[in-house]
């Protein structure tokens, strides 16, 4: 069986094939490292937290200025599959785009199952036209990281958006609905359909930078690889960005460090 032939896959080979955690040791170590670290750059860098773009709980963004008057702006969406981990901690990833002169807000979202996936998709558009005018960006670029990625993909047919950046996302959802991961999200063929980025690319849109780990799972590598080839293959404009010797979770170091690939991808797109 090819390893991009997931319709081949019974329910329990497709699961692993899409189990992040299970397939990097050390990456609940890794990730309790990075709350840690993202409570103590909260603790330290004035911010503003928890300001509300609607009124559920979770609908809340945290925003990071750098000082520059209308910096261009990062609006970084967590991942956790759809169902796991707030914005709290991701805080951390603000250190590299902050250090070269990008405001950065990092955006909450209401988890599966309390919210159905249209639900969940729909809060992010309004997260980013609330961050809009409340933040006056010249530029504003969407990112996002694994689920993340997946909403930072959705959100390019926003008009608030000049620009993404999706990391390790998962663009089609059709192989979600047939692993484990369902029990929580209880995708429909409706929502498999609607909120899949690959099959609803925009007409026209700011450049997309998709990039992933090289060493991370062979299916997430060919949803990254597979959606950027759609999305050039309509003339829109972007690039992929594998990043060799980095899987699921070591990515972020390159968004947390100053000098890191993605803090350099978020430049780029952030200049236009």
């Amino acid at each position: 069986m090819a390893v991009d032939d997931w319709r081949g896959m019974d329910r329990a080979a497709l699961s692993r094939a899409y189990d992040n955690s299970g397939a990097v040791a050390g990456s609940s170590v890794f990730m309790a490292s990075l709350r840690e670290r993202s409570a103590a750059f909260r603790e330290t860098t004035a911010g503003e937290l928890d300001r509300p773009y609607g009124d559920g709980a979770r609908q809340r963004f945290d925003l990071f200025r750098c000082g520059r008057p209308q910096a261009p702006l990062l609006a970084f969406i967590h991942g956790g599959y759809w169902q796991r981990n707030d914005k709290h901690g991701f805080s951390a990833l603000a250190e590299g785009p902050l250090a070269r002169g990008l405001d950065v807000a990092m955006i909450g979202y209401t988890l599966c199952p309390e919210a159905t996936m249209t639900a969940l998709a729909a809060e992010i558009p309004a997260a980013l036209s609330v961050l809009r005018a409340h933040a006056r960006p010249l530029r504003l670029v969407v990112s996002g990281w694994s689920a993340g990625g997946h909403l930072a993909a959705l959100a390019m047919a926003c008009p608030e958006v000049d620009a993404g950046l999706a990391i390790s996302g998962v663009f089609d959802l059709a192989p979600i609905r047939r692993t484990a991961l369902d029990d929580a999200l209880h995708l429909t063929g409706d929502e498999v359909a609607a909120l899949s980025p690959i099959r609803h690319l925009p007409v026209e849109a700011g450049p997309l930078t998709v990039a992933y780990g090289a060493s991370e799972l062979p299916e997430l590598c060919r949803q990254s690889q597979v959606y950027q080839a759609a999305w050039a293959g309509t003339g829109l404009p972007g690039d992929l960005l594998p990043l060799p010797g980095d899987d699921h979770f070591t990515v972020l170091d390159q968004m947390i460090r100053p000098d890191g690939a993605l803090t350099a991808a978020a430049l780029r797109l952030a200049a236009g």
